[in-house]
């Protein structure tokens, strides 16, 4: 089987601290995954290991069969470029240019890149604002919306250099409760569009409703993995039972 994903014994230190430590997993073509765990404990650096938004410090990273790094070497720039070129990421606070306005955000990579039309970029523009509910604020700026509204573009920006694989690094932690439902429908559309998605979240139920596969990472390593009944309804380990009473005595 061609995975989408494939991380072998992944590991990154800043310093003498160990943020991740063999950490392994594969992940199929359409296969949505929720990635839980407590503050620290190297979701996010993995996450961003996967775009070389962090550098490794060794292990193996394949990308629907290609390497992005092998044994902790990294292969050329240009094969890097391709290969994160692939992979779309949402990020916590949504990153947009406060001086550009919606349509514009969401064109400018294709347009630099200058591989298609302009009339094709617009289309495409237009066709997912759209998607994410947004089709009467392509005019708008960054400040004239609210978070959620931000993250939405930030989605939308994200689908337009059409990527294979979507990641998302807490992509509701930066929103109030009432705004976060709009976002999570997006990409509960998405999951139902078979998008190969990594989800950071610490929104258990959108967790259990929408991965098909839930990890729990703890102190630098999956601690546990499997399907959401399992891992809510009967997971194996103390620390992933008492992580989960913890995050149900906050909400």
């Amino acid at each position: 089987m061609t995975y989408s994903i494939e991380v072998n014994q992944l590991k990154k230190s800043f310093g003498t601290l160990e943020v991740l430590k063999q950490v392994s997993f594969n992940v199929a073509p359409g296969e949505v995954i929720a990635v839980i765990g407590p503050s620290g404990s190297g979701k996010s650096t993995m996450l961003r290991s996967l775009v070389h938004l962090e550098d490794i410090t060794g292990g193996t990273i394949r990308i629907q069969n290609q390497s992005l790094v092998e044994d902790g070497r990294y292969t050329g720039a240009t094969e890097i470029r391709k290969i994160t070129d692939r992979m779309g990421m949402v990020f916590q606070h949504f990153n947009l240019f406060p001086h550009l306005t919606v349509q514009a955000n969401l064109e400018l990579a294709p347009k630099t890149l200058k591989k298609e039309s302009t009339k094709a970029i617009r289309t495409r523009s237009m066709e997912l604002l759209a998607k994410v509910g947004l089709s009467d604020k392509a005019d708008a700026y960054p400040a004239n919306l609210s978070g959620g509204q931000k993250q939405r573009v930030a989605i939308a920006r994200a689908l337009m250099m059409q990527p294979d694989i979507l990641l998302f690094d807490e992509p509701t932690s930066a929103l109030d409760p009432e705004l976060t439902g709009e976002v999570l429908r997006v990409i509960k559309k998405l999951a139902q569009e078979n998008m190969t998605m990594m989800i950071v979240t610490h929104e258990m139920s959108f967790a259990r409703d929408v991965a098909d596969r839930v990890f729990f990472m703890d102190n630098g390593e999956i601690a546990e993995e499997g399907p959401p009944e399992q891992i809510f309804g009967a997971p194996k380990l103390a620390r992933t039972k008492t992580f989960l009473q913890r995050v149900d005595m906050e909400e």
